[in-house]
């Protein structure tokens, strides 16, 4: 008699083994599996979504809450202001890996309902001839569809550009505008810094960020809505 060890390392039979085939095989089966598959994937898409906007939420929330303190009194250094920048980058890294996530399951979504929900609403022909061997091998072995420079580039230019540019007025007005009683570069210093140093290297991370924000490569993001002029979406006749 087999023991309970020996059963749990036993392989599965044959038939367990082959069920994707099977399933594969017939296309009834297949027909009633592959909307279960789409809505799994389209709940991942929109759980990984809500991360997003849950960084998103938590970084302009720091912002406002960072913003209150430091021009809530004068003698508030404006050195804070630079903390804030660093928070927001911490968030935005974050954010860039949750959206290398989001942008696989989209992908996956918009390559589904472009190869079957497409063709079976007007049967013209796939986009991709071998989508069901494409999507299997990334199902095998899934991969992210943009790099991480492109996620970068495309938070900042959506969402961290503004942020960042908020807290850079900020910063200008607090050591010009709200500390007239001595020299911006007085109110810019960090200890050991001179306030001047300090400008530059803010103004160098800001010429940093508007490079990314308009990061010339090619777009590796597939299946998005990008740069194209709006058209009709049906006809009125």
């Amino acid at each position: 008699m087999e023991s309970d060890d020996e059963h749990r390392d036993s392989p599965l039979d044959r038939g367990d083994q082959e069920i994707g085939a099977e399933i594969a095989a017939d296309p009834e089966t297949l027909l009633s599996a592959l909307p279960h598959y789409y809505r799994g994937e389209v709940t991942q898409a929109s759980s990984s979504q809500d991360r997003i906007d849950q960084t998103t939420n938590w970084a302009i929330t720091v912002l406002a809450a960072l913003l209150s303190v430091v021009f809530s009194s004068p003698e508030m250094p404006a050195y804070l202001l630079l903390v804030g920048i660093l928070v927001l980058s911490i968030f935005l890294w974050f954010e860039v890996r949750r959206y290398r996530f989001y942008d696989m399951y989209r992908a996956r979504v918009r390559f589904f309902q472009e190869n079957v929900f497409a063709n079976a609403l007007k049967p013209i022909g796939v986009e991709h001839p071998r989508w069901r061997e494409e999507l299997s091998d990334d199902l095998r072995y899934p991969t992210f569809k943009v790099t991480s420079w492109e996620a970068l580039s495309r938070r900042i230019r959506r969402i961290y550009a503004l942020l960042f540019v908020v807290l850079g007025v900020a910063w200008v007005a607090k050591v010009t505008l709200f500390t007239p009683e001595t020299q911006w570069t007085e109110a810019a210093e960090l200890p050991g810094i001179h306030g001047v140093v300090v400008a530059t290297l803010l103004g160098a991370f800001y010429l940093a960020v508007f490079a990314l924000a308009k990061w010339p490569h090619a777009r590796r993001a597939k299946g998005e809505i990008y740069g194209e002029e709006p058209g009709d979406w049906k006809n009125d006749e």
